[in-house]
C-alpha cells in the first residue's frame, strides 16, 4: 500500500481539467494516443468541453527508482453531478486543485474544495494555463493562499497544453499525497464510486477497497440492495480494462458480474464478501434524487415504445435519470423524466435525438413539492396536474437551494436585483481576492430551473460562476394556475407558481396563445384559472362567413332570418367544437419570458 497513490481533480468547468489528465497519461506512458480530452469519450463531452460521465485510469510512476501506482479518478466539474463528486472524492486521499490562470476562481471550485477538506484530502494546489498571454498567476495565486492557507511555494505552475509543470505536479502526488491505509485481513470493504454498462458483459462497478482484498470468483454482496453475485472478473483501469486475479487494499479496480439492471448497481454502495461481510458499510451512501421533473412525449405519437426503449437503454449508462408513463390530454402518452439538474435535462434531450433519433417534446421543467393535506398527509408531487384539490391542500412546501455566485464587484448591483426577483434572500457576501465576490443567496428551486442561468450570464457577460446544493423544504404560498381553452383545462400547460406572480404569468400565457391558436369559425376562450377564479382571459375571435351576401334588397326580415341561423349553427358548433393546441403553440408558451 505504501507505493499506492488515489487522487482526484477538482476543477470549475473549463479550467483545463481533461487536458491536464491527458499530459498525466502522455508523461506516465500510460498511453500513446495522442488526441485530445482521452478520458472524456463521448462526442458531447468534446462538444461542450464538459465532463459529464467520471472516468477513473491507473498509471505506474517511477520516482527515485521505485514504482508507484498512481490512481486517477476523474470527476465531473458541473454542479449537476456532484454527487458523483462526492463518491470520488470519498475513494481518494488527495486531490488535485486545477485553477485557471486567466479566470481565478469560480464557484464550483469552492464548493468541491470544501467537499474535500470534508473528506480530510491533501490538497495540491495547481495553476493552469500559465503559457496563455491573459493569464496572471501571480494574482490567482493570492486568490489560492487566501483561500486554502497553503505556501506560496507549494502551488505549482503549469500548462495542459504545453505540458509544463507535468512532472512536478506527479512528484508533489507521491511526496504529498499520503498513500491508502487499511488492514489487509480485514473482511472485504469496497466502495463502488462508478459504473459504467457494456452491452455484452452487463453492468461494470468500479470501486476502491478500503479493508480486505477481493479474488476473481468470489462471491460478494452489494449492501445498498443486498444483492449477492460472483465475481466472475476483476482487474484494474488502464486504458482498457486489465484483469487480475487478486486485488488487495487501497486499490481501486473494476467488477463484472454480469448484472443487466441499472439500478442494481449505485454509486457509494459498498461491497463485502457474501459469507464473512464486513460489519458496517462505508458512510455516506444515498439514493441519487432527481432534482428537476419534465414530461418528455414524442412528437409522433407512434413512437412511444421507441422512446420507451430509448430511455431504458440510456438509462444503463446513466443510473441518475428515472422515469414512469404519464398522458396528456394534449400531448398524448410520454413519460415524466426526473433529472439532476438543468444541464442533465438539457444532455438526455441531446442524446435521445443523436443517439436514438427521438423527436421529442419536453414540457416545462418543474420541482417536486411536498403537499400537507388537511387529513395531515404528506404527498411528493412531481406534476401539477396530479395536485389534490385545493380545499383538501393545507399547506406546500418547496425546496430551497444555498446558492453560491462569484462574480466581480461591478456585477453586484444587477445580479442581486436578479436574485431578489426570483425571490432570493441574501446570506452572505466574502471577498474571496481583489475585487472578486462570493455572494450566497437561499432561493426556491423552482425559480432558478427554467432561465435564471441564462440571464446571469448575459448579465454579467459571462463573468459570474454558479453553484447550488439543496438547502431543505420551506413552506410557501403555492397556487397551481390553468390554463382553460373554451373551459376545458389543458393539462399539459398546467404550473405550480408563487401567488404573488401567478396573475401576471397567467396573463402572458393568454397573449401568447391567442396569437398562436389558429381561428375557428366560434369564439375560444382562453382563460388563466387559480381553482375557481378566473385572473386573465384573452379571445380569439371567430372566422365570419358573410351569409348575407347573397341578399340583395326586399326586406330586413330575410337577413335577420339568415343571420339567426348562423347564429344557431355557430352555438351548435361551440358545444362540440373542440381546440387543438398546435405543437408550435407548446414550443413557443414553454419558452415564454
Amino acid at each position: 500500500m505504501d507505493h499506492i497513490r488515489n487522487f482526484c481533480i477538482i476543477a470549475h468547468i473549463d479550467h483545463g481539467k481533461s487536458t491536464l489528465a491527458d499530459r498525466l497519461l502522455e508523461f506516465t506512458k500510460t498511453t500513446t494516443i495522442t488526441e485530445n480530452q482521452i478520458l472524456d469519450d463521448m462526442d458531447l463531452e468534446r462538444e461542450r468541453g464538459i465532463t459529464i460521465k467520471s472516468h477513473a485510469i491507473q498509471m505506474d510512476y517511477v520516482y527515485k527508482g521505485e514504482k508507484y501506482i498512481l490512481n486517477l479518478i476523474d470527476t465531473p466539474g458541473h454542479v449537476d453531478f456532484s454527487y458523483e463528486v462526492s463518491r470520488s472524492i470519498a475513494s481518494s486521499e488527495g486531490a488535485l486543485l486545477v485553477v485557471d490562470a486567466t479566470q481565478g476562481v469560480q464557484a464550483q471550485t469552492i464548493s468541491n474544495l470544501y467537499m474535500a477538506i470534508d473528506h480530510d484530502l491533501a490538497i495540491v494546489p495547481v495553476v493552469n494555463k500559465c503559457d496563455m498571454d491573459s493569464a496572471m498567476p501571480d494574482e490567482v495565486e493570492d486568490e489560492i493562499v487566501s483561500l486554502i492557507g497553503c505556501k506560496r511555494s507549494e502551488i505549482i505552475r503549469a500548462s495542459g497544453r504545453t505540458g509544463q509543470g507535468v512532472e512536478e505536479i506527479l512528484k508533489a502526488v507521491v511526496e504529498r499525497i499520503p498513500h491508502p491505509v487499511g488492514d489487509e485481513n480485514a473482511p472485504l470493504q469496497a466502495l463502488i464510486f462508478d459504473s459504467v454498462f457494456n452491452p455484452f458483459r452487463g453492468i461494470i462497478a468500479y470501486f476502491k477497497i478500503t479493508n480486505g482484498h477481493i479474488h476473481t470468483g468470489e462471491h460478494v454482496k452489494f449492501m445498498g440492495t443486498n444483492q449477492e453475485y460472483d465475481a466472475d472478473e476483476i482487474g484494474v483501469l488502464k486504458m482498457k480494462l486489465d484483469p487480475r486475479p487478486v486485488l488487495s487494499c487501497g486499490s481501486v479496480g473494476y467488477i463484472v458480474s454480469g448484472i443487466k439492471t441499472a439500478t442494481e448497481v449505485r454509486v457509494g454502495d459498498t461491497i463485502t464478501n457474501a459469507e464473512h461481510p464486513c460489519k458496517q458499510a462505508i458512510a455516506g451512501f444515498q439514493e441519487v434524487k432527481p432534482m428537476v421533473f419534465a414530461g418528455i412525449y414524442p412528437i409522433d405519437p407512434e413512437d412511444f415504445e421507441n422512446l420507451r426503449s430509448s430511455l431504458e437503454k440510456l438509462q444503463l449508462n446513466d443510473a441518475s435519470l428515472t422515469f414512469s408513463p404519464e398522458s396528456s390530454a394534449a400531448l398524448g402518452f410520454g413519460f415524466r423524466c426526473g433529472f439532476l439538474g438543468l444541464l442533465h435535462m438539457e444532455i438526455v434531450q441531446e442524446r435521445l435525438d443523436r443517439e436514438f433519433n427521438m423527436d421529442v417534446i419536453t414540457t416545462v421543467p418543474n420541482v417536486s413539492y411536498r403537499v400537507y393535506t388537511k387529513k395531515n398527509v404528506e404527498i411528493e408531487v412531481h406534476n401539477p396536474s396530479t395536485m389534490p384539490d385545493v380545499t383538501e391542500i393545507d399547506h406546500v412546501e418547496e425546496p430551497y437551494i444555498r446558492a453560491s455566485i462569484i462574480t466581480s464587484s461591478e456585477y453586484i448591483g444587477p445580479i442581486m436585483t436578479l436574485c431578489l426577483t426570483k425571490r432570493g434572500e441574501l446570506m452572505g457576501q466574502d471577498y474571496v481576492a481583489g475585487n472578486r465576490v462570493e455572494l450566497l443567496f437561499d432561493m426556491p428551486l423552482g425559480e432558478i430551473v427554467i432561465d435564471f442561468y441564462d440571464k446571469l450570464k448575459s448579465i454579467s457577460k459571462g463573468y459570474a460562476s454558479f453553484d447550488y446544493h439543496l438547502n431543505g423544504f420551506r413552506r410557501s404560498n403555492l397556487v397551481k394556475l390553468d390554463i382553460l381553452l373554451n373551459a376545458q383545462p389543458v393539462d399539459a400547460l398546467s404550473t405550480l407558481i408563487h401567488a404573488d406572480g401567478a396573475v401576471s404569468f397567467g396573463r402572458r400565457m393568454c397573449e401568447k396563445l391567442k396569437d398562436l391558436l389558429p381561428r375557428q369559425q366560434f369564439d375560444i376562450a382562453i382563460q388563466a384559472a387559480i381553482g375557481a377564479k378566473i385572473v386573465a382571459r384573452e379571445t380569439v375571435k371567430q372566422v365570419r362567413k358573410d351569409v348575407t351576401a347573397k341578399c340583395y334588397g326586399g326586406d330586413i326580415s330575410r337577413k335577420r332570418k339568415l343571420l339567426e341561423k348562423q347564429k344557431r349553427g355557430k352555438k351548435r358548433m361551440k358545444q362540440i367544437g373542440n381546440v387543438q393546441v398546435p405543437q408550435k403553440a407548446f414550443l413557443a408558451v414553454l419558452k415564454l419570458d
